[in-house]
């Protein structure tokens, strides 16, 4: 007897699956709901954009069935988009469901001579030009050896061989050193890089170019910077920003400067 009502019992929940599943069989899918989470003030992808890419891989089409839905190959799909970090994709009710996307931070926009340009991310790697947006980033010319087929940053970090023929590691250290200061980033609009692998910065504000150096460590960074900080906070009032035409931070613990003509 305690049998049969068992019996009865998961019959009775199968059938009620069944009807649900074929109920929900025919609901019609609803845009997601997208959240894009950026960390900064740039993002390479807005929702409409996130809908178009999903419709021209054939993923979703809004009036289909909720069960045309495949979460796993939409979070593949979205996975393999350079601008994406992370991606999630969950499935709600009657229709509903939604996209968490964590999108990459571009550091600086890198234009090596001769060669098509490309962006250096906040984890040390490279992506390519977005097609539809040019992300706000500190840009990088020059003799910059590095293109957007060559090593990652971390790689070359961790080779001695590919250091001493290599910039993009140098120019991580000066613009994820320069993305995290407000200060710095309304100062720096360009960086060149010399023949000699030597960095000389265009401020926004004068007429003077800030001869940067080497940045062959994170401490030789750190201080050269906080000498300019240093220098713009406390000088630069007084003296005024056409004083000077050249402001140089190569030599240790000094900020050397040439007088405009």
């Amino acid at each position: 007897m305690r049998f049969l009502l068992w019996f009865l019992l998961f019959t009775g929940v199968a059938i009620i699956l069944f009807f649900e599943h074929k109920k929900e069989a025919v609901v019609a899918l609803n845009d997601p709901e997208i959240k894009i989470t950026v960390f900064g003030a740039d993002t390479f992808l807005t929702h409409q954009e996130v809908l178009n890419r999903l419709k021209t891989h054939q993923i979703f089409e809004k009036g289909n069935e909720v069960l045309s839905l495949d979460i796993f190959k939409t979070e593949a799909t979205l996975d393999t988009m350079p601008e994406v970090r992370h991606v999630q994709v969950y499935k709600g009710l009657k229709g509903a469901w939604s996209i968490d996307l964590e999108l990459i931070k571009p550091l600086a926009r890198i234009f090596p001579e001769g060669h098509k340009s490309f962006y250096l991310d906040a984890d040390g790697n490279k992506m390519g030009r977005s097609s539809i947006h040019t992300a706000r980033a500190l840009v990088f010319s020059g003799e910059i050896p590095d293109r957007i087929d060559s090593e990652n940053v971390n790689l070359i970090i961790n080779n001695d061989s590919l250091k001493s023929i290599k910039l993009l590691d140098d120019i991580y250290r000066i613009s994820n050193y320069v993305c995290k200061d407000p200060l710095l980033q309304s100062l720096i609009g360009q960086v060149y890089c010399d023949e000699n692998h030597e960095f000389i910065m265009i401020p926004v504000v004068g007429k003077q170019k800030i001869v940067f150096g080497k940045a062959r460590s994170v401490k030789e960074v750190e201080d050269k910077f906080q000498r300019l900080k240093v220098f713009y906070q406390e000088a630069m009032p007084f003296e005024g920003w056409n004083k000077y035409s050249e402001i140089s931070l190569k030599y240790e613990g000094q900020v050397v400067c040439r007088k405009a003509s």
